[in-house]
């Protein structure tokens, strides 16, 4: 079965629920796309056109990239590779994370 891809509406029920979590209320922003001419706040359409924009684009790609594999690796253990911790200046100072 293919893969519907979410609606506008549906987008910006999870935006909303989301941002809400976070504590931000997009609804405190001016309605439409034009920016406040006071503050300078975006509109929240124009806001919320942003965010499905950069979720349709930008979080597809960043969730599909893996790790490249070891060369003379097993192409099988491809999905272990991308698992391994991201490699650090400083490693010491992450154990106590991964601990």
């Amino acid at each position: 079965m293919a893969v519907t891809p979410p609606t506008d509406a549906e987008l910006d029920t999870m935006i909303r629920a989301r941002l809400a979590s976070l504590g931000i209320d997009l609804d405190q922003l001016p309605p439409g796309t034009t920016a406040d001419p006071v503050t300078g706040s975006p509109g929240r359409d124009a806001v919320l056109a942003s965010l499905r924009a950069f979720l349709r684009g930008s979080v597809t790609t960043l969730a599909a990239y893996r790790l490249p594999a070891p060369a003379g690796s097993d192409p099988a253990q491809a999905g272990a590779h991308s698992q391994q911790p991201a490699p650090m200046l400083y490693p010491s100072i992450s154990t106590a994370w991964r601990s």
